[in-house]
């Protein structure tokens, strides 16, 4: 884990711990004058899921909130089912070693009522990846960076009582991330690169699911369920594989500005059904180019912070670190090692 990241949270697990009685008043008061449809308190830092989850809760009529968050994501090393294995990987040309993905995301939310939320999340997406010549030892990296899929997601009121709210998510994704990627590979310019560096789907996507969210007097939990597919084929002759996530976290508050998290997430996804018809680097040499090496399985288990500064109580800070505890992938395929979060949001 790297330590800028371990610093950020230590800053922002002291950071507010005893709010001034002013403060206080001022979030019973805000909530008190709007109960809405919502069955929990907004103002409370753990009343919100961890950073790592979207769709988690409903603002007020006419709210808008802005949103900024920053996702990164490394990986180290090959596995083939639950085993690590070795490189050179036998039977390639190349062997990826290690992959960094870094996102920063920008969001915008807006509640026309008490029921319904929108969201629009625009991201930019870095990655980067080493290699291995596997007769000689060369090395080289792969780079791609740009706009990535553009979302737009509703959140819906089914259900609200005094501490819970039952939620129905739908997200779609539109195909604005590139998928015609190209970089320099062992000294050849221009080379259309493989699936995991492409930007985006190429596909409109779409991601149905369920929420919910409980609170009590100095702790909460919430589950959310969401699946992801994909429609049609892209303009390159592929589809990504669908998508399982199921997550579920408990926050227990520190203070009434701040709350710690502990949250598990299980994934499941497909493999790449068609084949990239730009692609001219075979199977044979890297195991990323070939679509039927990309699904998998992996459980993830994640700390996190929730921080409302004294006396503003409509900006949350918050941060989230994790690591896989389980992986199960078609490969040779990388593993990933951690996963983080830093993010804040801003209620007007």
């Amino acid at each position: 884990m790297k330590t800028a990241q371990l610093n950020i949270l230590m800053v922002m697990a002291v950071l507010c711990f005893s709010p001034t009685q002013h403060a206080q008043a001022d979030a019973h008061q805000h909530h008190t004058a709007h109960a809405g449809n919502s069955g929990h308190d907004h103002t409370r830092p753990d009343s919100h899921a961890p950073i790592g989850v979207m769709g988690d809760h409903l603002m007020r009529e006419g709210e808008i909130m802005l949103s900024y968050r920053y996702m990164s994501m490394e990986m180290d090393g090959n596995r083939i089912d639950q085993d690590s294995v070795d490189v050179p990987l036998a039977g390639y040309m190349v062997s990826p070693l290690s992959m960094d993905m870094d996102m920063h995301m920008l969001g915008a939310m807006y509640a026309p009522s008490d029921k319904i939320t929108l969201m629009l999340m625009l991201p930019y997406v870095s990655k980067s990846m080493d290699h291995m010549v596997n007769m000689g030892g060369a090395r080289f990296t792969t780079e791609t960076s740009g706009i990535g899929d553009v979302k737009l997601s509703s959140t819906y009121g089914l259900y609200a009582n005094p501490g819970a709210d039952f939620l129905f998510n739908l997200a779609v994704s539109a195909p604005t991330g590139s998928i015609d990627e190209k970089d320099i590979t062992t000294g050849t310019t221009g080379v259309h690169l493989p699936y995991p560096m492409q930007l985006g789907s190429g596909t409109w996507d779409f991601t149905p699911g369920l929420t919910y969210v409980q609170t009590f007097d100095d702790w909460s939990w919430g589950a959310q369920g969401t699946y992801t597919f994909r429609t049609g084929e892209n303009d390159n002759g592929y589809t990504l594989g669908n998508k399982v996530d199921v997550t579920a976290w408990m926050a227990k508050q520190l203070s009434k500005s701040a709350s710690v998290s502990f949250r598990l997430e299980a994934m499941d996804w497909g493999n790449i059904d068609g084949a990239d018809n730009k692609l001219q680097i075979p199977v044979s040499m890297v195991p990323t180019a070939d679509p039927k090496l990309r699904a998998g399985t992996r459980v993830d288990a994640l700390i996190g912070i929730n921080v409302v500064p004294r006396g503003l109580t409509s900006l949350r800070l918050a941060a989230e670190v994790g690591v896989p505890i389980y992986q199960k992938l078609d490969g040779p395929q990388l593993e990933t090692d951690m996963v983080f979060v830093l993010g804040a949001q801003y209620t007007f």
